[in-house]
């Protein structure tokens, strides 16, 4: 009798742990569309170090403290760096380029445009040329910067202020809009 009832026991928890694993199952569908509608990421990441490259060779290095990504979104997927970033371009002959450095962060993937905000510097290593701002925007398709914000252009010898700014993401053939500054020009 006694023996009888264990048996009856196991019977139960099976059927009900079988029931509780079979009401659990929900397709990838269903989540992404929950954790989109809730305004949740679908992965989140750490301490991400990765290494873009393009027909074998290293063309950029991004750093973050987290990674969210949100490719779950129908309309406008992107990633989102909330602790900042830093991205340093890598040029054909494997040294580094250009550094790009902000607090924050989005970047759109059907766009290929990248939002940078706060404290955001861009150094090219080669020209020792830097761009300070508050906010960036990258376009990666045409290696393109441009932002409306004020902005702190140094050269070699020269510091430019001014709102607006445009030029190739190499801090090369640029456009300044409202500048201020002295500019000493060499006469050849």
């Amino acid at each position: 009798m006694l023996n009888n009832k264990k048996y009856h026991w196991k019977n139960i928890v099976v059927l009900i742990g079988t029931a509780m694993f079979f009401s659990c199952v929900n397709n990838v569908k269903e989540v992404n569309d929950f954790l989109s509608d809730k305004n949740l990421p679908i992965g989140e990441s750490e301490n991400v170090k990765y290494v873009y490259k393009d027909s074998g060779r290293v063309v950029s290095r991004l750093r973050t403290p987290l990674l969210y990504d949100f490719s779950n979104r129908k309309k406008h997927p992107y990633s989102e760096y909330p602790k900042g970033l830093e991205i340093v371009t890598i040029d054909k002959t494997g040294v580094d380029s250009t550094t790009i450095k902000g607090n924050y962060a989005r970047s759109f993937s059907k766009t290929s445009v990248s939002e940078i905000i706060g404290d955001v510097v861009v150094y090219n290593h080669t020209e020792k040329t830097r761009l300070e701002t508050s906010q960036l925007y990258w376009d990666q398709k045409t290696n393109y910067f441009f932002t409306e914000k004020k902005f702190k252009l140094t050269l070699e010898n020269d510091t430019i202020y001014g709102t607006g700014f445009e030029s190739k993401n190499n801090l090369r053939n640029w456009v300044l809009k409202n500048m201020t500054g002295d500019l000493f020009l060499k006469e050849e």
